[in-house]
């Protein structure tokens, strides 16, 4: 994973008053799966409520069941402990809160207004069609508004989201929307590009094909040149 502060390009406008408004007040469930709830809930970002993890566990046995083994055999007996015990990490995201990472700003930087690049950062997903995985990089550049984000903090909103059943298409959208209603940077850039095993494991099985994703928004979107120079910069990683 590279960070890439990059010079060669004058400031250009400031982001539009107002554009800073906070992720957590979206009510875009569907898209963003991003909404906290309230009350009881207020730090899980489920989107239903949970069965218990007896419940969760059983559901494990049954598919072992299912597959056609013994889930009481000695080398089964604990599985569906370790798969729900596992799974909280794989989904994690589904209680983090994707804002929270990009709430601290730097803005001693010194006057520095060009692009950011934050290079090859890894991510582990799964489908949500085939509930399989898809790993990859990310890569993101910005045109600082009212100051910079820590270095660690873009690559956390990926995990975030990252560890949540996802399409790469959405996920890319999560990423990039989040990113832009909470700093509200003149422009961003992103691009996804990951191996799907659906397609490696099953299905057609064609391993090392890898799909991409990208998305512009601001002074990335308005100007080709500012792309071309983010699209140069990731293939230099190569």
């Amino acid at each position: 994973m590279d960070m890439i502060v990059d010079p060669s390009n004058s400031a250009g406008e400031k982001a539009e008053e107002g554009q800073d408004i906070a992720l957590k007040n979206n009510n875009n469930q569907t898209q963003l799966q991003a909404v906290a709830k309230s009350g009881d809930q207020a730090d899980d970002w489920a989107l239903v409520k949970r069965p218990s993890r007896h419940e969760a566990e059983e559901a494990v046995r049954t598919l072992i069941k299912w597959i056609g083994d013994d889930p009481d055999r000695e080398g089964l007996l604990d599985t569906p402990k370790r798969v729900v015990k596992a799974y909280e990490e794989l989904y994690r995201g589904y209680r983090e809160d994707p804002t929270e990472p990009l709430a601290r700003t730097f803005e001693e930087v010194n006057g520095y207004e060009d692009m950011v690049l934050l290079r090859d950062v890894e991510f582990f997903s799964a489908c949500e069609h085939h509930m399989v995985p898809f790993v990859g990089k990310a890569h993101i550049a910005y045109y600082p508004s009212n100051g910079v984000v820590g270095l660690s903090k873009l690559a956390r909103v990926v995990d975030t989201f990252a560890r949540r059943l996802q399409t790469q298409e959405s996920f890319t959208a999560q990423v990039i929307d989040t990113i832009e209603a909470t700093l509200a940077p003149r422009g961003i850039a992103l691009l996804v590009e990951a191996e799907h095993m659906c397609m490696t494991m099953r299905g057609v099985r064609k391993r090392g094909a890898n799909t991409v994703t990208m998305r512009f928004t601001g002074v990335f979107q308005e100007d080709f040149e500012k792309q071309n120079r983010f699209l140069n910069l990731v293939g230099e990683s190569r």
